[in-house]
This record gives C-alpha cells, sequence and structure tokens, in this order.
C-alpha cells in the first residue's frame, strides 16, 4: 500500500521524524503507522480532487483514503503549480520571498505584471528595450545551449522589453536623446518634476492594490472581525484612502475631502491601535507598546508612498547617462578618424549603460516589490507541499517486501493520544 503511495506522489505523510528518500523509508513509514487492532493508519495531506484516484488505486489492495476535517490550528502545506512561462518566473518572484501561506491569494501573475511596469519606467529607452526583447526571442529559440536553463524567462525578458520600450517612446528615449523617436509625453531631463508625480502615482495605485489583496487574505486567513483592525487588512486601506483623499483635497483645495480624509483617518487610526492592543495581551504595557507601533504604521506608510519616488529617479539617471554619452559622441563626431571614435563612444557607452541601469532597475524593481508591496500582502508564510516519494525500486523488485510493509499481525495496540 505505502508502495503505492509513494508512487503516486500525491501525500504528504505526516510523520514524527523528517521524511528521507531511501528504500528504508518503507519500512520507518510502516512503523510510524497508527495501529488498531487489524487496521493501521497513516494521516497525511493531498490534493482534495486527487483523492478518487489514489482511492481507486488502493481499493485493489484493502486500502482506503477517508478525507478529514482540517484542525483549525494547523496550516495545511501550500501546493501552488508551477506554470509555465512568466507564470513560472512569477511564482519564482514570489516564492523568493516566501511561501505564499494555505489561506492566501496566490499574487504571481500581478507581481509579474506590477514588477515589468516598475522596470520599464526606471529603464524607459527604446533601443535598450529592443535588445531586451531581442535577447528574450533568442533565450525562446533555444540556439545558444548555455542559456538553456534561462529559457523559460524568455516571455518574462519579453515583456521588461517591451515594457521598455513604451517608457522609452513616452521618454522619447532611443540609445538616449537621438531623435529616433519624437517624445510622446515628456523629456525626463527637462520635466523632472511630472515623472516625479507620476513615479508616486504609479507606487499609489500599487500601493492600493497591495492593500486590497492583503484584505482579502486577512478575511480569508481569519474573518472580517481579524481583518477590520489589520494595518494590512480594512484598518490599513482606510488609513491609505485617506491619505488619498487628502492629498486630492491640499491640490483641489476643497476643504469637504480634507474633513472626510480626517474623519476616515481618526476611525483607520482607532482601528488599528485596537488591533494592535491586542496583539500585545492588554494592560498598560500593551497600550505603550501599540501607541510606538501606531505612530510607525502611519510613518512607514508615507515613507513608503515617497520610496516609489525612484520610479522617477531611476529613469531619470538612465537618461542622463544616456545624454552624457550622445553629447560626448556629438562632440567627437567629425568626417575623419574621429568618427570611428565618436561611434565607439557610442556603443561601449550604451553598453556600460545598458548592463548598469538594468542591473539597478531589476535590483530597485524587486526591493519595491518585496518590502512595499508583499508586506503588505502577507501576514505570515506558509510551507510547500512535500509529497512523500521514497524510492520504491527495491520494494517494486521483491513483491514480498511490498507486500509486508504493514505486519500481518499487528504489534501492540497504538492509539491517538
Amino acid at each position: 500500500m505505502l508502495v503505492e503511495v509513494a508512487r503516486s506522489r500525491l501525500v504528504e505523510l505526516d510523520l514524527p521524524y523528517t521524511a528521507g528518500d531511501g528504500a528504508e523509508e518503507l519500512d520507518k513509514a510502516a512503523e510510524a503507522a497508527i495501529v488498531s487492532g487489524p487496521s493501521a493508519a497513516l494521516a497525511g495531506w493531498m490534493p482534495r480532487q486527487a483523492i478518487p484516484d489514489l482511492r481507486a488505486a488502493l481499493a485493489p489492495l484493502g486500502a482506503a483514503v477517508v478525507p478529514l476535517p482540517r484542525p483549525r490550528w494547523i496550516q495545511p502545506p501550500t501546493m501552488l503549480g508551477g506554470g509555465s512561462g512568466s507564470t513560472r518566473v512569477s511564482r519564482t518572484l514570489v516564492d523568493t520571498y516566501g511561501t505564499v501561506p494555505y489561506a492566501d491569494l496566490d499574487p504571481s501573475r500581478l507581481a509579474g505584471i506590477a514588477y515589468v511596469v516598475m522596470f520599464g519606467m526606471m529603464f524607459g529607452d527604446v533601443g535598450h528595450g529592443a535588445i531586451l526583447l531581442a535577447g528574450g526571442l533568442l533565450l525562446r529559440s533555444g540556439r545558444i545551449k548555455k542559456l538553456a536553463k534561462l529559457q523559460r524567462t524568455w516571455l518574462f525578458v519579453c515583456g521588461a522589453g517591451l515594457a521598455a520600450m513604451f517608457f522609452g517612446a513616452l521618454y522619447g528615449e532611443a540609445f538616449g536623446p537621438t531623435g529616433l523617436v519624437p517624445v510622446l509625453w515628456l523629456d525626463p531631463l527637462a520635466n523632472p518634476v511630472p515623472l516625479l508625480v507620476a513615479g508616486l502615482g504609479v507606487g499609489a495605485f500599487l500601493l492600493a492594490g497591495a492593500y486590497a489583496l492583503g484584505t482579502i487574505n486577512r478575511v480569508r486567513e481569519g474573518g472580517w472581525g481579524y481583518a477590520l483592525y489589520a494595518r494590512s487588512g480594512v484598518a490599513g486601506s482606510l488609513l491609505f484612502l485617506a491619505v488619498a483623499l487628502l492629498v486630492w483635497g491640499l491640490s483641489t483645495g476643497t476643504g469637504l475631502l480634507m474633513a472626510v480624509a480626517a474623519l476616515i483617518a481618526l476611525a483607520a487610526l482607532v482601528f488599528i491601535f485596537i488591533g494592535l492592543f491586542t496583539e500585545a495581551g492588554g494592560g498598560a504595557p500593551a497600550i505603550f507598546q501599540a501607541v510606538i507601533e501606531l505612530v510607525d504604521t502611519v510613518i512607514r506608510l508615507g515613507s513608503n508612498l515617497v520610496s516609489f519616488a525612484r520610479l522617477a529617479a531611476f529613469g531619470l539617471t538612465h537618461a542622463a547617462l544616456l545624454m552624457v554619452v550622445w553629447n560626448g559622441t556629438t562632440a567627437l563626431w567629425a568626417p575623419d578618424w574621429r568618427a570611428a571614435a565618436a561611434v565607439l563612444l557610442f556603443v561601449v557607452g550604451n553598453l556600460v549603460t545598458f548592463a548598469l541601469e538594468a542591473l539597478v532597475a531589476g535590483i530597485q524593481a524587486l526591493r519595491l516589490e518585496y518590502y512595499e508591496l508583499f508586506s503588505r500582502i502577507f501576514q505570515s508564510e506558509g510551507r510547500p507541499f512535500r509529497p512523500w516519494s521514497p524510492d520504491v525500486t527495491a520494494a517494486t523488485a521483491h513483491p514480498a517486501t511490498a507486500a509486508s510493509v504493514f505486519h500481518t499481525t499487528p504489534p501492540a495496540e497504538r492509539q491517538l493520544p
């Protein structure tokens, strides 16, 4: 029976020891079984939709699968499909941060889109984006064997290249301010303030999405009562809404909006304080701790929003470096040997800028994703589903071994405590 369970790779057995992969694992698992009279049982986790298949496989062996209600105090393992293409890469983004808790929504696809948008805004250049797009298509072709392990990232790389080309067209940048493409929106170096405001706007939109997902996850984790007082739940979302209304009111000079923002902020702070006070265990020390954490919550909200100014700052840096390269190229250009020097400067300058800015934009987008967004979406970390699948080759080679995994004469009866 255990051989069939191992073959299925569908069950994570709840064993009193760390499961291994060797052939002796079958005997160890059999010894860990709960035996009562002629029956023996092992508890574990498996996908609900796979129960009929495993039940059909075990029935001829005289075994059965018995679904049990999930204990409320135990968090089940999280089973998330690896997916394919960009979905698999997006899963890597989330898994590097931590395993999604069982009750939470999986934000992998949205995380991938957010990362690509932030990267493109910081790496906005039609020429450099086209290089990334070409690199992604080259990965897809599989022609470079040394990069075969990266082939699955091709769609993600192409998406980042397209995003960079989109923002590059808005900025009028193509290997710098070469004039190859017109400025569709603004020149970053000539209009840094509107770009900064746009970066903060993108950040506010992403934060709003993170608060929405965080609220849904808090409800799924502990119900509306838990979500109402959570800093990453309803209370935190209300505080963020209050800040948005306050900024809107200040920018338009609308007193009503500012008054509404003040009322919403007051209610949100009261809810957050109650939640923090409860988490601290109550009493005078809890009041002091809750006040400190409440002030920290307000400061962090402001700092998190301002942190998205780096979307504009690194976009400006990219444009400034390419401006230096282009100015040096035009200054060197002449119809003699200096033309070759100008071309060399242009090529080397773009290569250095491409490598440096791609690295910086990639790291900064990852930083914003983890610290500003995921910190609101996730409150805790889950654990991955690890199916019990030891080596059963020896057992299948010797049918007697497979048949005697559970003893026909049961040992002394062992009951659950």
